[in-house]
């Protein structure tokens, strides 16, 4: 084994696979795969295996869409068969609300040039017979959706990065990371295949200039290696086999086909053919984690205790939707770990204050995500930019504030409603609320009705006495009132809570010239304000700040509150090594209101001994003032 490489790829399962593939492919040979076990052990192996372009995420359907076109390229490469079945899917609706989503669906397919249909349950029982569709009222075909074999899928990934100058290394377990003094990472290991009888586990170490944490059920502990929580949880997932079924077996022969896949989200079941039977798999509401705190190393190609009572009511309904189940022998129950992110996205990206460690794991759709996610970290470390929108599955999306309770508590919800809807605007209870301001109650009295950004508590709308949310697809409750909020603002003026708002001062006397070539605007004077975007080095905007001169050595910046680990992490890469400045995040240091409409500047008047008038104090104006009893 190597001393040195490029890359170090930590986890052989679908997605580590799946990195190295993609390094190799672009133009890093020199990368190697540590498998503590075996390839595909841990999650992978015992996957559905279930294969989807379809995603509330359009960004994430597309790399879905690639994950799927790429997977001819592979078997080709490698030599490898890995069992694909493109039978088709089906996405059922067994209420209105459900269709509407569907449709919804549906329509964004279209500008990604997704092969889908709107039908019927008539249309739907046609081509899967299976389906009673009198529990139905529409449904949406997906003609590119299908299963494979997760271990030749997983192995064509790993013959082809190979092939392209690839090395992978199994038995070989990671123990700890360290920061290299000369730059990149220490990898310490135990080899437990040296071939050596005497020494059959021989601690060895690599250098490496990157790190690629796609440990799967030990991507926690691979972070912690490097003193960082990541926000991922393994749950206990179930499916079951049956015996074979002459109702598959009479489709099969009379059409040529397998049976088309099935996700039927009200009876939260998915289902496919295996062979001559039929695979169901749910996700259940009486979920259940596994291994919450530490995950054990031994734990291999294993197979947790099946629990058919605690999905039992999703397979009443199954059995009640699908009619022939009632008679079908189960010949038998998988129930393994895969692990979730709280919002149910994988993890991926750089990690701010670890230069060259990189995250690729929570992938808990990996037959479906595992090519695009490879490709997109693949181009990140290479080109230095993603090449996509990959926002809703960059690591930096959480902060510290998503402890290890949080996570626990988050994730169970996000398994537990995987197949429910969730309206525009409709805010999930789980762990909330996490971080409040001081006038979080005083919100709270004033009807507030709050949302969650970045682990923050902030209002969206207040809603009067009586009042209470209720969400659709067309106008909530709160459309009427938050127009009458409006047209206080427009006629009057209006209070707006933005603790929830990034803040960063910059300082030093290298400051200005840093901004003037990290920001796309003009650097304002002393006691001025300007809108500030910034771009990557391919011109995309990748964020949009509000930039205020305090004086020339001194400068603060206003942006989104979300992004706040994303931002930082540029602003740290971007840093000089030898400029004198230092950019500071205050977050809940400084708190704060803003007043906005038409007699913003009267209340102000009213509330300072300043003065405000317009010719004093301009727009985009900034200053220090004393407000009321606050200074």
């Amino acid at each position: 084994m190597k001393s040195h490489t490029q890359v170090v790829v930590i986890g052989g399962g679908v997605v580590g696979c799946s990195v190295l593939y993609h390094l190799t492919k672009l133009g890093w040979k020199d990368a190697v795969l540590l498998e503590r076990s075996e390839l595909t052990s841990g999650s992978t192996w015992h996957a559905a295996g279930g294969m989807h372009t379809i995603n509330g995420d359009p960004n994430v359907a597309k790399l879905q869409q690639y994950t799927i076109d790429l997977y001819q390229e592979i078997q080709e490469i490698s030599g490898q068969d890995i069992g694909k079945h493109v039978t088709g899917g089906i996405m059922l609706a067994a209420t209105k609300e459900r269709f509407e989503w569907l449709k919804s669906i549906h329509a964004r397919g279209r500008y990604l040039g997704l092969e889908t249909e709107i039908i019927s349950p008539k249309e739907a029982q046609k081509i899967m017979p299976l389906i009673n569709p009198e529990h139905f009222v529409g449904a949406l075909h997906d003609s590119i959706e299908g299963h494979l074999d997760p271990y030749g899928t997983t192995w064509a990934y790993a013959k082809a990065a190979k092939k392209q100058g690839g090395e992978i290394y199994q038995n070989v377990r990671v123990t700890d990371l360290q920061i290299h003094p000369q730059g990149g990472w220490r990898v310490i290991l135990e080899n437990g295949d040296s071939g050596e009888p005497e020494h059959p586990v021989r601690v060895e170490e690599i250098h490496a200039e990157h790190v690629v944490n796609a440990g799967g059920l030990w991507a926690r502990e691979v972070g912690r290696m490097v003193g960082l929580e990541l926000p991922v949880l393994a749950m206990e997932h179930m499916y079951f086999l049956t015996e074979d079924m002459p109702e598959v077996m009479a489709f099969n022969q009379e059409n040529e086909l397998e049976l088309p896949a099935v996700i039927d989200f009200d009876g939260e079941i998915y289902l496919r053919q295996e062979q001559q039977g039929m695979l169901m798999g749910t996700y259940e509401k009486a979920c259940k984690p596994w291994s919450p705190k530490v995950t054990p190393w031994d734990f291999g190609q294993d197979l947790l205790p099946p629990d058919l009572e605690r999905i039992a009511p999703s397979l009443e309904v199954g059995f009640e939707h699908f009619p022939v189940f009632e008679n079908a022998g189960i010949k038998k129950v998988i129930n393994g770990p895969f692990t979730f992110a709280p919002d149910g996205n994988p993890l991926i990206g750089p990690v701010r204050g670890l230069p060259g460690f990189w995250c690729a794991c929570a992938v808990m759709a990996g037959f479906s995500q595992g090519g695009g996610v490879g490709l997109a970290l693949a181009n990140w470390m290479i080109e230095g930019d993603p090449g996509f929108d990959v926002w809703g599955m960059d690591v930096s999306r959480f902060g510290d504030w998503a402890t290890l309770s949080y996570t626990n508590t988050k994730v169970q919800e996000n398994y537990s409603r995987r197949f429910s809807i969730r309206f525009p605007n409709e805010e999930l209870p789980a762990g909330r609320p996490l971080r409040t301001t001081p006038v979080y109650d005083k919100m709270l009295s004033e009807g507030a009705q709050m949302g969650s950004s970045f682990g923050l508590e902030v209002p969206l709308w207040f809603a009067p006495k009586g009042v209470t949310d209720k969400f659709s697809w067309r106008r909530s409750t709160d459309f009427e009132h938050v127009a009458e909020e409006v047209r206080a603002v427009r006629e009057g003026v209006g209070v707006l809570e933005i603790s929830g708002f990034a803040k960063y001062t910059v300082v030093g006397s290298g400051a200005s010239d840093w901004l003037d070539q990290i920001l796309a605007c003009r650097i304002p004077k002393p006691g001025r304000m300007t809108l500030a975007p910034m771009l990557n080095e391919n011109g995309k905007l990748i964020g949009d700040f509000t930039l205020a001169n305090l004086d020339d050595n001194e400068f603060f910046i206003a942006g989104s509150g979300i992004a706040e680990e994303y931002h930082l992490r540029w602003f740290e890469q971007h840093l000089p090594e030898s400029a004198n400045l230092e950019v500071i995040p205050h977050r809940a240091d400084i708190l704060g209101l803003s007043i906005a409409g038409a007699k913003s500047r009267e209340l102000l008047a009213k509330i300072t001994d300043e003065d405000v008038s317009r010719d004093a104090f301009r727009f985009m104006d900034i200053r220090e003032m004393n407000i009321g009893m606050v200074s």
